[in-house]
């Protein structure tokens, strides 16, 4: 008996200017090998994620840095960016890999402005601050693909009340911004939020990687055991990771996803193929293998 196809909804964020211009590139010639169309979800501002360095005073990170392999998994010149001078703005350096993703047949929507401003301030950005640096990377996004901006993703799955009532005033199809197990509508003081949520269902690499025993020689097999039939299955990868230093091993994946009947597609497909969702509140919670808080799908609430 033939094993029930899986479809999963694939992401891609991009968070650097080193990842736009190698990693993209590569993740766009393996996606056409296999036929997959996936959801981009860009930074189009300045590159400033070197600025995380001086987290490595905080114990809980410098422990994610060694048991990733950061400095060789991402490259040094991604660990200094934007430390000691101002970070190159991806959208001016990299527009020509953002377009090529556009016209290669991918969803491309909006990560961040700043991605580095927005995984650590986010918390005390206010809603002027939230809109005017959306509406700036919606409009450079906008122009380099020549078409409307039309999903976001938070970065590292963090949002705010102020966050939340900044997409409810976009013309959005959807946005993907927390961990969660089902699409859902947010419920927002007491209200059913019109812009609905695509959840990250499945672990990320840097989640799994040196955990548990789980080696580059182990993590497709124990990755691909997340996967099943009766849940939402979205999967998040990273174009610094899977289309950089992991992409023999991301390469390796899509073979065994093969032989296990998982289909991918866009965020968008999954949205049309999934006609029922659910009201649920968004809350701050913790995802084994991730530093600090991320943005969870709370309890669900009767339509």
């Amino acid at each position: 008996m033939c094993a029930k196809q899986i479809t999963t909804g694939l992401r891609v964020d991009v968070d650097t200017q080193r990842g736009t211009r190698l990693g993209v590139p590569n993740l766009l010639t393996i996606f056409a090998y296999y036929n997959i169309r996936a959801t981009f979800f860009f930074s189009v501002g300045p590159d400033n994620m070197g600025r995380h360095l001086w987290r490595l005073f905080r114990p809980a990170f410098l422990l994610k840095m060694v048991r990733t392999g950061a400095p060789s998994l991402y490259g040094w010149d991604i660990l200094f960016k934007g430390t000691f001078w101002p970070g190159p703005v991806i959208g001016k350096t990299a527009a020509e890999q953002i377009r090529a993703t556009a016209e290669a047949g991918h969803e491309t929507g909006l990560h961040a402005w700043d991605h580095h401003q927005w995984q650590n301030r986010i918390k005390t950005m206010n809603k002027h601050t939230v809109k005017t640096t959306n509406d700036r990377a919606m409009d450079l996004l906008g122009k380099i693909v020549n078409k409307k901006v039309r999903c976001m993703a938070a970065p590292s799955w963090k949002m705010t009340s102020e966050a939340i009532h900044d997409r409810e005033q976009r013309d959005l199809s959807y946005c993907s911004d927390c961990r969660g197990r089902s699409v859902f509508h947010p419920m927002i003081h007491g209200k059913i939020g019109k812009v609905v949520q695509i959840p990250t269902t499945l672990p990320t690499f840097d989640e799994l990687i040196g955990r548990k025993g789980i080696t580059c020689s182990n993590y497709n097999k124990h990755l691909l055991g997340h996967f099943r039939h009766d849940q939402l299955n979205v999967l998040t990868i990273h174009a610094e990771a899977e289309g950089g230093a992991c992409f023999e091993l991301f390469r390796e994946f899509l073979q065994k996803a093969q032989k296990k009947d998982i289909q991918f597609c866009n965020l968008e497909s999954l949205l049309q193929n999934n006609s029922e969702s659910d009201v649920s509140t968004i809350v701050q919670g913790k995802v084994t293998g991730r530093e600090g808080w991320v943005s969870c799908q709370g309890e669900r609430h009767e339509q």
